[in-house]
């Protein structure tokens, strides 16, 4: 009984030393993190990669993602591309938002990329995406464009420059 009681008590005091030899890890894991560089071709795979990345590490507390892109504006079949994001993007928007969402849209044309971000908020109606974040990974010069057709919807909006 005696030896049972010691190596509880043994059990309890080492805990805390344990618990701080695990939050030392997390940092240095936190700190090892590289900085993120956009890619400098057209590559659509790379830019999928990088925008997932750039998603992930401002993830925040979301718990409902969805990451709109498109592929080179130059590529065989970009407009029936981008028809098919605008009609998800459209129909995510039009069922209001659900706190806890976040919706990122970002490309490797970033004009193209904001075009497609404002038409989906075309018809949403005045506060409907409260508690919903937008991000938007493009160019500082489309940002208040789509920055304008986002804020009526009540959405929080956030931009990250593609860099």
């Amino acid at each position: 009984m005696k030896t049972t009681t010691r190596l509880l008590l043994l059990a309890c005091l080492s805990m805390p030393l344990l618990v701080a030899c695990n939050k030392g890890e997390d940092k240095t894991a936190a700190v090892a993190e590289a900085p993120l560089a956009a890619p400098t071709t057209n590559d659509s795979a790379a830019w999928d990669t990088y925008l997932t990345e750039v998603v992930k590490r401002n993830i925040d507390s979301a718990t409902n993602v969805y990451l709109y892109t498109l592929p080179d504006p130059a590529g065989a079949d970009f407009e029936g591309e981008y028809a098919r994001q605008l009609e998800k993007a459209q129909g995510d928007v039009a069922r209001g938002g659900v706190e806890g969402t976040l919706l990122a849209f970002g490309s490797q044309n970033s004009a193209k990329s904001a075009d497609l971000a404002m038409a989906s908020f075309v018809q949403a109606q005045p506060g409907a995406m409260k508690g919903v974040r937008v991000m938007f990974i493009g160019a500082s010069a489309d940002s208040e464009r789509v920055k304008g057709a986002v804020e009526p919807s009540g959405a929080k909006y956030e931009f990250i420059e593609a860099k």
